[in-house]
């Protein structure tokens, strides 16, 4: 019987460096970089969906759970835009940083130290973030199983992560950490990058429909995230339950 998608490894991984969160130059400067097409992703798509008027705060009233929620760097930027959010994520000093920023920032999110197969909760939630998420689990399948009963039907789920390919390989592990330097070495393992189709099929068998997928490029030039034809690195998904 499983009964845990937690990757003790990858927690500690990530605790370690926990306190670096908030600092935009700092381990986590790539996320920061990411964020702003994250966040205009998520937020496009669910107005899109939904119906929901372009206002300054479009997601008003509607309950987002953000897994993996980290130190809240998609968690603030959804309660700033009117959203009702709740974050879990497995490392406790992921979410102490998350829970002291929020309060300095007066931003009503509710954070827990927990994993999606055993967080109980009697709600079900219009939207789930699982971005940057799927390739440090310990069982991608159960995960997203897990997840998929979190979501209201018609809910709408959103997958980020990095296809399994060479190029990715190249792209996103020799060159991101051991070249350029951007991550620490070894915070991604090539054998748990997820293939698209194998993401799709998965989220199939709990119901959830692929609604959209698009690739992401970082532009050096630019200094900055671009969205792109070509989903062999990054990618990010749109999901919506049946």
């Amino acid at each position: 019987m499983k009964n845990s998608t937690i990757n003790k490894e990858e927690i500690e991984k990530f605790s370690k460096i926990a306190e670096e969160w908030w600092n935009p130059e700092g381990k986590f400067k790539p996320l920061h970089k990411f964020n702003p097409i994250r966040i205009s992703y998520i937020r496009d798509n669910i107005i899109n969906s939904l119906n929901l008027k372009k206002t300054e705060r479009p997601l008003e009233k509607l309950k987002i759970l953000d897994i993996g929620c980290g130190g809240g760097l998609l968690s603030e930027p959804m309660s700033r835009l009117g959203a009702d959010v709740v974050g879990i994520d497995a490392s406790d000093k992921n979410i102490k940083i998350a829970k002291l920023h929020a309060q300095k920032n007066n931003l009503n999110i509710k954070y827990f130290c927990n994993s999606p197969e055993n967080f109980k909760t009697e709600l079900k939630f219009d939207v789930i973030l699982n971005m940057e998420i799927v390739e440090h689990v310990k069982d991608v399948d159960f995960f997203l199983k897990s997840c998929s009963k979190l979501l209201k039907n018609n809910g709408i789920m959103f997958v980020a992560t990095i296809n399994k390919t060479l190029k990715s390989y190249i792209f996103a592990i020799i060159g991101a950490e051991y070249i350029l330097r951007w991550l620490p070495i070894g915070t991604h393992e090539w054998e748990k990058f997820v293939k698209p189709d194998d993401l799709i099929n998965i989220l199939k068998k709990y119901n959830l429909k692929l609604s959209a997928i698009d690739g992401l490029k970082f532009d050096i030039l630019k200094n900055e995230w671009n969205f792109n034809e070509d989903k062999s690195v990054n990618y990010i998904t749109k999901f919506i339950k049946d």
